[in-house]
Protein backbone atom coordinates (compact mmCIF):
# COMPACT_ATOMS: atom_id res chain seq x y z
CA UNK A 1 0.00 0.00 0.00
CA UNK A 2 0.88 3.65 -0.29
CA UNK A 3 0.64 4.96 3.28
CA UNK A 4 0.66 8.58 4.41
CA UNK A 5 1.43 9.13 8.12
CA UNK A 6 0.98 12.47 9.87
CA UNK A 7 2.79 13.29 13.13
CA UNK A 8 1.57 16.39 15.01
CA UNK A 9 4.74 16.91 17.05
CA UNK A 10 7.99 18.38 15.80
CA UNK A 11 11.10 16.33 15.05
CA UNK A 12 13.14 19.22 16.47
CA UNK A 13 12.70 17.67 19.93
CA UNK A 14 11.72 14.03 19.34
CA UNK A 15 9.59 12.21 21.90
CA UNK A 16 7.54 9.05 22.15
CA UNK A 17 5.04 9.81 19.39
CA UNK A 18 7.75 10.91 16.95
CA UNK A 19 9.79 7.76 17.61
CA UNK A 20 6.67 5.63 17.20
CA UNK A 21 5.89 7.25 13.84
CA UNK A 22 9.50 6.93 12.65
CA UNK A 23 9.74 3.27 13.59
CA UNK A 24 6.30 2.39 12.21
CA UNK A 25 7.28 3.95 8.87
CA UNK A 26 10.50 1.93 8.84
CA UNK A 27 8.67 -1.30 9.73
CA UNK A 28 6.10 -0.76 6.97
CA UNK A 29 8.81 -0.06 4.41
CA UNK A 30 10.65 -3.22 5.46
CA UNK A 31 7.49 -5.12 4.48
CA UNK A 32 7.41 -3.51 1.03
CA UNK A 33 4.92 -0.68 1.54
CA UNK A 34 5.50 2.87 0.28
CA UNK A 35 5.42 5.34 3.16
CA UNK A 36 5.60 9.11 3.48
CA UNK A 37 5.55 10.92 6.84
CA UNK A 38 4.54 14.57 7.26
CA UNK A 39 5.76 16.24 10.46
CA UNK A 40 6.81 19.66 11.74
CA UNK A 41 10.54 20.34 11.69
CA UNK A 42 12.65 23.46 11.78
CA UNK A 43 15.08 24.33 9.04
CA UNK A 44 18.26 22.32 9.43
CA UNK A 45 16.68 19.55 11.49
CA UNK A 46 18.11 16.15 10.56
CA UNK A 47 15.21 14.00 9.36
CA UNK A 48 14.84 10.38 8.28
CA UNK A 49 14.47 10.17 4.50
CA UNK A 50 10.84 9.09 4.90
CA UNK A 51 9.87 12.38 6.63
CA UNK A 52 8.68 15.50 4.79
CA UNK A 53 8.91 18.72 6.81
CA UNK A 54 5.76 20.80 7.16
CA UNK A 55 7.74 23.73 8.50
CA UNK A 56 8.73 24.95 11.92
CA UNK A 57 6.66 24.39 15.04
CA UNK A 58 5.61 26.57 17.96
CA UNK A 59 6.14 25.38 21.57
CA UNK A 60 2.81 24.99 23.38
CA UNK A 61 2.07 23.62 26.86
CA UNK A 62 0.03 20.44 26.35
CA UNK A 63 -0.76 17.35 28.51
CA UNK A 64 1.72 18.22 31.24
CA UNK A 65 4.64 18.96 28.94
CA UNK A 66 5.71 21.32 26.17
CA UNK A 67 4.68 20.11 22.71
CA UNK A 68 6.00 21.67 19.51
CA UNK A 69 3.01 22.05 17.20
CA UNK A 70 2.40 23.41 13.69
CA UNK A 71 -0.71 25.24 12.52
CA UNK A 72 -1.77 28.21 10.42
CA UNK A 73 -2.71 28.78 6.77
CA UNK A 74 0.71 28.06 5.29
CA UNK A 75 0.90 24.78 7.18
CA UNK A 76 -2.58 23.86 5.91
CA UNK A 77 -1.46 24.55 2.35
CA UNK A 78 1.53 22.24 2.83
CA UNK A 79 -0.77 19.52 4.15
CA UNK A 80 -3.00 19.77 1.10
CA UNK A 81 -0.07 19.66 -1.32
CA UNK A 82 1.37 16.62 0.44
CA UNK A 83 -1.99 14.80 0.27
CA UNK A 84 -2.36 15.61 -3.44
CA UNK A 85 1.16 14.40 -4.23
CA UNK A 86 0.95 11.26 -2.12
CA UNK A 87 -1.93 9.45 -3.86
CA UNK A 88 -2.27 7.38 -0.67
CA UNK A 89 -4.30 4.23 -0.19
CA UNK A 90 -4.65 5.07 3.51
CA UNK A 91 -3.95 8.14 5.65
CA UNK A 92 -2.77 7.47 9.22
CA UNK A 93 -3.15 10.40 11.62
CA UNK A 94 -1.58 10.42 15.06
CA UNK A 95 -3.29 12.43 17.81
CA UNK A 96 -5.87 14.11 15.52
CA UNK A 97 -7.34 16.00 18.48
CA UNK A 98 -4.08 17.90 19.01
CA UNK A 99 -4.20 21.33 17.30
CA UNK A 100 -1.45 20.59 14.79
CA UNK A 101 -0.83 18.78 11.50
CA UNK A 102 -3.03 15.74 12.15
CA UNK A 103 -6.04 17.89 12.93
CA UNK A 104 -5.46 19.93 9.77
CA UNK A 105 -5.09 16.76 7.71
CA UNK A 106 -8.34 15.39 9.13
CA UNK A 107 -10.10 18.60 8.11
CA UNK A 108 -8.81 18.68 4.53
CA UNK A 109 -8.76 14.96 3.62
CA UNK A 110 -11.30 12.27 2.94
CA UNK A 111 -11.09 8.59 2.07
CA UNK A 112 -9.59 5.75 4.14
CA UNK A 113 -8.43 7.49 7.34
CA UNK A 114 -6.97 5.73 10.40
CA UNK A 115 -6.37 7.64 13.63
CA UNK A 116 -4.11 6.62 16.52
CA UNK A 117 -4.75 8.07 19.98
CA UNK A 118 -1.78 8.13 22.37
CA UNK A 119 -3.05 10.35 25.18
CA UNK A 120 -4.17 9.06 28.57
CA UNK A 121 -5.92 11.51 30.91
CA UNK A 122 -8.71 11.08 33.43
CA UNK A 123 -10.14 14.43 32.39
CA UNK A 124 -8.98 16.52 29.45
CA UNK A 125 -10.35 20.04 29.14
CA UNK A 126 -8.74 20.30 25.69
CA UNK A 127 -10.65 17.27 24.42
CA UNK A 128 -13.88 18.49 25.99
CA UNK A 129 -13.53 21.86 24.24
CA UNK A 130 -12.40 20.41 20.91
CA UNK A 131 -15.01 17.66 20.59
CA UNK A 132 -17.97 19.87 19.53
CA UNK A 133 -15.74 21.65 17.01
CA UNK A 134 -14.47 18.38 15.56
CA UNK A 135 -17.55 16.16 15.73
CA UNK A 136 -18.21 16.29 12.00
CA UNK A 137 -14.56 15.71 11.10
CA UNK A 138 -14.30 12.74 13.45
CA UNK A 139 -16.90 11.00 11.31
CA UNK A 140 -14.30 10.86 8.53
CA UNK A 141 -12.17 8.42 10.54
CA UNK A 142 -12.60 4.92 9.14
CA UNK A 143 -10.82 3.10 12.00
CA UNK A 144 -9.37 4.08 15.36
CA UNK A 145 -6.33 2.75 17.22
CA UNK A 146 -5.46 3.36 20.87
CA UNK A 147 -1.96 2.50 22.07
CA UNK A 148 -3.22 1.15 25.40
CA UNK A 149 -6.35 0.48 27.39
CA UNK A 150 -5.74 3.79 29.18
CA UNK A 151 -5.66 5.69 25.88
CA UNK A 152 -8.76 3.79 24.74
CA UNK A 153 -10.61 4.77 27.91
CA UNK A 154 -9.66 8.44 27.42
CA UNK A 155 -11.01 8.26 23.87
CA UNK A 156 -14.27 6.56 24.88
CA UNK A 157 -14.90 8.92 27.80
CA UNK A 158 -14.24 12.14 25.88
CA UNK A 159 -15.21 11.37 22.29
CA UNK A 160 -17.44 8.32 22.39
CA UNK A 161 -17.04 5.40 20.03
CA UNK A 162 -14.29 2.86 20.50
CA UNK A 163 -10.86 1.84 19.22
CA UNK A 164 -8.72 -1.21 18.59
CA UNK A 165 -5.84 -1.43 21.06
CA UNK A 166 -2.51 -1.80 19.25
CA UNK A 167 0.51 -1.13 21.50
CA UNK A 168 3.50 1.02 20.73
CA UNK A 169 6.24 -0.94 19.04
CA UNK A 170 9.91 -1.46 19.86
CA UNK A 171 12.69 -3.12 17.92
CA UNK A 172 13.40 -5.48 20.80
CA UNK A 173 16.60 -6.94 19.38
CA UNK A 174 18.11 -3.47 18.92
CA UNK A 175 18.49 -3.30 22.70
CA UNK A 176 20.50 -6.53 22.88
CA UNK A 177 23.81 -4.67 23.12
CA UNK A 178 27.03 -5.00 25.11
CA UNK A 179 27.04 -3.21 28.48
CA UNK A 180 29.09 -0.04 28.86
CA UNK A 181 31.66 -0.62 31.65
CA UNK A 182 31.42 2.94 33.04
CA UNK A 183 27.70 2.43 33.65
CA UNK A 184 27.91 -1.05 35.15
CA UNK A 185 27.56 -1.50 38.87
CA UNK A 186 28.74 -3.94 41.49
CA UNK A 187 27.06 -5.57 44.49
CA UNK A 188 28.34 -2.76 46.70
CA UNK A 189 27.82 0.02 44.13
CA UNK A 190 24.81 -0.86 41.94
CA UNK A 191 23.72 1.53 39.19
CA UNK A 192 20.15 2.83 38.99
CA UNK A 193 19.10 4.53 35.73
CA UNK A 194 16.46 7.18 35.02
CA UNK A 195 15.48 8.47 31.55
CA UNK A 196 13.17 11.40 30.90
CA UNK A 197 12.76 15.15 30.59
CA UNK A 198 14.26 16.64 33.74
CA UNK A 199 11.92 19.65 33.87
CA UNK A 200 8.63 17.79 33.38
CA UNK A 201 7.29 17.06 36.87
CA UNK A 202 5.19 14.12 35.64
CA UNK A 203 8.38 12.22 34.74
CA UNK A 204 8.99 11.88 38.48
CA UNK A 205 12.62 12.96 38.91
CA UNK A 206 11.68 14.73 42.12
CA UNK A 207 10.15 11.50 43.47
CA UNK A 208 13.43 9.70 42.76
CA UNK A 209 15.43 12.50 44.42
CA UNK A 210 13.28 12.19 47.55
CA UNK A 211 13.68 8.40 47.57
CA UNK A 212 17.45 8.40 47.03
CA UNK A 213 18.58 9.26 50.59
CA UNK A 214 16.73 6.25 51.98
CA UNK A 215 18.31 4.01 49.34
CA UNK A 216 21.76 5.41 50.09
CA UNK A 217 21.41 4.78 53.82
CA UNK A 218 21.14 1.06 53.08
CA UNK A 219 23.37 0.94 49.98
CA UNK A 220 25.81 3.87 50.36
CA UNK A 221 27.69 3.02 47.15
CA UNK A 222 24.62 3.22 44.86
CA UNK A 223 25.02 5.40 41.74
CA UNK A 224 22.09 7.12 40.06
CA UNK A 225 22.55 7.63 36.29
CA UNK A 226 20.18 10.34 35.06
CA UNK A 227 19.72 10.85 31.30
CA UNK A 228 17.52 13.52 29.80
CA UNK A 229 17.29 17.16 28.78
CA UNK A 230 15.82 20.01 30.79
CA UNK A 231 16.90 23.37 32.14
CA UNK A 232 15.57 23.35 35.69
CA UNK A 233 15.14 19.75 36.81
CA UNK A 234 18.72 19.11 37.88
CA UNK A 235 18.91 22.12 40.20
CA UNK A 236 15.58 21.24 41.81
CA UNK A 237 16.64 17.63 42.34
CA UNK A 238 20.02 18.60 43.81
CA UNK A 239 18.28 20.94 46.25
CA UNK A 240 16.23 17.99 47.50
CA UNK A 241 19.28 15.70 47.65
CA UNK A 242 21.55 18.00 49.62
CA UNK A 243 24.74 16.12 50.53
CA UNK A 244 23.54 13.04 48.61
CA UNK A 245 23.72 14.94 45.29
CA UNK A 246 27.19 13.49 44.62
CA UNK A 247 25.59 10.06 44.03
CA UNK A 248 23.77 11.42 40.95
CA UNK A 249 25.57 11.42 37.60
CA UNK A 250 23.96 13.72 35.02
CA UNK A 251 24.38 12.36 31.50
CA UNK A 252 22.30 14.93 29.61
CA UNK A 253 20.54 13.93 26.41
CA UNK A 254 21.70 10.58 25.05
CA UNK A 255 21.67 9.04 21.57
CA UNK A 256 19.65 5.93 20.75
CA UNK A 257 22.85 3.87 20.93
CA UNK A 258 23.82 5.30 24.33
CA UNK A 259 20.29 4.78 25.62
CA UNK A 260 20.43 1.10 24.72
CA UNK A 261 23.88 0.76 26.31
CA UNK A 262 22.74 2.55 29.47
CA UNK A 263 19.72 0.28 29.88
CA UNK A 264 21.81 -2.82 29.20
CA UNK A 265 24.38 -1.73 31.81
CA UNK A 266 22.28 -0.55 34.75
CA UNK A 267 21.28 -2.92 37.53
CA UNK A 268 17.86 -1.28 37.74
CA UNK A 269 15.82 1.07 35.62
CA UNK A 270 13.46 3.26 37.65
CA UNK A 271 10.30 4.83 36.15
CA UNK A 272 8.79 7.13 38.84
CA UNK A 273 6.32 8.89 36.53
CA UNK A 274 3.33 10.41 38.31
CA UNK A 275 0.74 10.54 35.49
CA UNK A 276 -0.05 11.35 31.89
CA UNK A 277 1.47 8.10 30.60
CA UNK A 278 -0.66 6.12 28.17
CA UNK A 279 1.80 3.32 27.51
CA UNK A 280 5.36 3.36 28.88
CA UNK A 281 7.62 2.80 25.92
CA UNK A 282 10.80 3.33 27.94
CA UNK A 283 9.79 0.42 30.19
CA UNK A 284 9.57 -1.80 27.12
CA UNK A 285 13.00 -0.58 26.04
CA UNK A 286 14.44 -1.33 29.49
CA UNK A 287 12.86 -4.79 29.46
CA UNK A 288 14.30 -5.38 25.97
CA UNK A 289 17.77 -4.43 27.24
CA UNK A 290 17.51 -6.84 30.17
CA UNK A 291 17.38 -4.27 32.97
CA UNK A 292 15.46 -4.95 36.15
CA UNK A 293 12.53 -2.52 36.24
CA UNK A 294 10.98 -0.63 39.14
CA UNK A 295 8.00 1.52 38.14
CA UNK A 296 5.11 3.49 39.59
CA UNK A 297 1.83 1.59 39.56
CA UNK A 298 0.14 3.65 36.84
CA UNK A 299 -2.37 1.56 34.92
CA UNK A 300 -0.33 1.70 31.72
CA UNK A 301 2.82 0.58 33.53
CA UNK A 302 1.02 -2.28 35.25
CA UNK A 303 -0.04 -3.65 31.88
CA UNK A 304 3.40 -3.28 30.30
CA UNK A 305 4.94 -5.08 33.30
CA UNK A 306 2.38 -7.90 33.21
CA UNK A 307 0.84 -6.73 36.51
CA UNK A 308 4.22 -6.84 38.25
CA UNK A 309 5.44 -10.21 37.00
CA UNK A 310 7.98 -8.48 34.73
CA UNK A 311 9.06 -5.76 37.18
CA UNK A 312 8.37 -4.30 40.60
CA UNK A 313 5.61 -1.73 41.09
CA UNK A 314 5.34 0.91 43.80
CA UNK A 315 2.64 3.40 44.81
CA UNK A 316 2.68 6.32 42.38
CA UNK A 317 4.17 9.51 43.80
CA UNK A 318 5.30 7.88 47.07
CA UNK A 319 9.09 8.27 47.60
CA UNK A 320 9.08 5.90 50.59
CA UNK A 321 7.40 3.20 48.50
CA UNK A 322 9.98 3.73 45.75
CA UNK A 323 12.77 3.37 48.32
CA UNK A 324 11.32 0.06 49.54
CA UNK A 325 10.88 -1.26 45.99
CA UNK A 326 14.45 -0.44 44.95
CA UNK A 327 15.94 -1.88 48.13
CA UNK A 328 13.80 -4.99 47.72
CA UNK A 329 15.00 -5.48 44.14
CA UNK A 330 18.65 -5.04 45.15
CA UNK A 331 18.35 -7.29 48.21
CA UNK A 332 16.72 -10.18 46.31
CA UNK A 333 18.69 -10.68 43.08
CA UNK A 334 17.04 -14.06 42.47
CA UNK A 335 13.57 -12.47 42.41
CA UNK A 336 14.83 -9.64 40.22
CA UNK A 337 16.37 -12.15 37.81
CA UNK A 338 13.08 -14.05 37.59
CA UNK A 339 11.18 -10.85 36.77
CA UNK A 340 13.80 -10.03 34.12
CA UNK A 341 13.32 -13.50 32.62
CA UNK A 342 9.55 -12.95 32.47
CA UNK A 343 10.14 -9.50 30.95
CA UNK A 344 12.32 -10.95 28.17
CA UNK A 345 9.38 -13.17 27.14
CA UNK A 346 6.57 -10.67 27.64
CA UNK A 347 8.34 -7.87 25.74
CA UNK A 348 7.97 -9.81 22.48
CA UNK A 349 4.31 -8.71 22.46
CA UNK A 350 5.60 -5.22 21.67
CA UNK A 351 8.13 -6.06 18.97
CA UNK A 352 7.51 -4.37 15.63
CA UNK A 353 7.35 -7.79 13.97
CA UNK A 354 4.09 -8.30 15.87
CA UNK A 355 2.77 -4.74 16.06
CA UNK A 356 3.14 -3.96 12.34
CA UNK A 357 0.84 -6.82 11.41
CA UNK A 358 -1.79 -5.49 13.79
CA UNK A 359 -1.55 -1.99 12.29
CA UNK A 360 -1.82 -3.38 8.75
CA UNK A 361 -4.96 -5.29 9.71
CA UNK A 362 -6.52 -1.96 10.78
CA UNK A 363 -5.42 -0.34 7.50
CA UNK A 364 -7.06 -3.13 5.51
CA UNK A 365 -10.26 -2.71 7.52
CA UNK A 366 -10.27 1.06 6.89
CA UNK A 367 -9.65 0.62 3.16
CA UNK A 368 -12.42 -1.97 2.87
CA UNK A 369 -14.86 0.28 4.75
CA UNK A 370 -14.02 3.27 2.56
CA UNK A 371 -14.35 1.25 -0.65
CA UNK A 372 -17.75 0.00 0.47
CA UNK A 373 -18.81 3.66 0.70
CA UNK A 374 -17.27 4.47 -2.67
CA UNK A 375 -14.51 6.64 -1.18
CA UNK A 376 -11.53 4.88 -2.77
CA UNK A 377 -8.18 6.59 -2.28
CA UNK A 378 -7.22 9.47 0.00
CA UNK A 379 -7.90 12.87 -1.53
CA UNK A 380 -8.68 16.44 -0.58
CA UNK A 381 -12.10 17.16 0.86
CA UNK A 382 -12.89 20.23 -1.21
CA UNK A 383 -16.15 20.77 0.66
CA UNK A 384 -14.47 20.90 4.08
CA UNK A 385 -15.02 24.06 6.09
CA UNK A 386 -11.92 26.02 6.99
CA UNK A 387 -11.02 25.69 10.71
CA UNK A 388 -10.63 29.44 11.27
CA UNK A 389 -9.74 29.10 14.97
CA UNK A 390 -6.83 26.77 14.06
CA UNK A 391 -5.73 28.52 10.87
CA UNK A 392 -5.85 32.08 12.09
CA UNK A 393 -5.75 34.86 9.49
CA UNK A 394 -5.41 33.58 5.93
CA UNK A 395 -2.45 34.70 3.88
CA UNK A 396 -2.99 36.27 0.46
CA UNK A 397 -1.69 33.08 -1.14
CA UNK A 398 -4.20 30.99 0.81
CA UNK A 399 -7.09 33.33 0.10
CA UNK A 400 -6.19 33.37 -3.58
CA UNK A 401 -6.90 29.69 -4.04
CA UNK A 402 -3.88 27.67 -2.90
CA UNK A 403 -6.09 24.64 -2.54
Amino acid sequence: MRVGIVCPYSFDAPGGVQFHVRDLAEALRDQGHEVSVLAPAGEGTELPDVVTSAGRAVPVRYNGSVARLAFGPRTAARVRRWIDAGDFDVLHLHEPMTPSLSMLALWVAEGPVVATFHTSQVRSRALQIAHPLLRQSLEKISARIAVSEDARRTLVDHLGGDAVVVPNGVYVDAFDVAPEPRWQGTAQAPTIAFLGRLDEPRKGLQVLAQAAPGILRQVPGARFLVAGRGDTGRADAEALLGPDAASFEWLGGVSDADKAALLASADLYVAPQTGGESFGIVLVEAMSAGAGVVASDLGAFQRVLDDGAAGRLFTTGDPAALTRAVLGALADPQDTAERRRRASEFVRHFDWSTVTGQVLAVYEMAVAAAEALGDGRVRQDLAAERPAWLLGRRTRTEAGGDR
